[in-house]
């Protein structure tokens, strides 16, 4: 059974982007409750599909596999919700340790996440100069509930 720890971080500025090259990412859900996500992705020309269970504490169970990228495009297509998630995936290495950076485009543009993967919830890291307010348990940044309600909905006031 696998575990996925991470913590999630609003990017200040685009100092993070200079020289960087990033990957396409298009997502979409076929599940969104709360207690269960199930994600199909393509991820450049690799498609997955991904179950997730409850964020607690910053730790949830995942599972994730491989299929076909033929078959990921028609699920993303015909099956998942709409809006899709379309983002840009950097990874930048930063103090020992990799940070992927999201870039979102689409009903989400504008906005910028970094995240950071830990083998234990409590396990110290060093943050980039560009990593700015946390939203790990902030429910709003998370990208199932981003695809039902995009950035470009949410009020003024609630704008990162």
């Amino acid at each position: 059974m696998g575990v996925e720890i991470e913590r999630k971080f609003l990017v200040q500025g685009d100092d993070w982007k200079a020289g960087q090259v990033g990957v396409a990412y298009r997502q979409g859900y076929l599940s969104s409750d709360p207690e269960r996500t199930v994600r199909v992705r393509m991820a450049g020309e690799e498609g997955f599909l991904t179950i997730k269970g409850a964020a607690r504490s910053g730790a949830r169970r995942e599972f994730e596999y491989r299929v076909p990228a033929a078959e990921a495009e028609q699920m993303l297509d015909l099956l998942c919700r709409k809006p899709l998630i379309e983002k840009c995936r950097y990874r930048i290495p930063f103090a020992g340790r990799v940070w992927e950076v999201d870039e979102f485009f689409g009903d989400n543009a504008g906005l910028v996440l970094a995240e950071i993967e830990l083998d234990d919830v409590a396990q110290a890291f060093e943050l980039p100069p560009w990593a700015g307010r946390e939203v790990t348990e902030d429910h709003r940044f998370y990208n199932a509930y981003l695809a039902q309600h995009p950035l470009n909905t949410w009020p003024g006031e609630d704008l990162p």
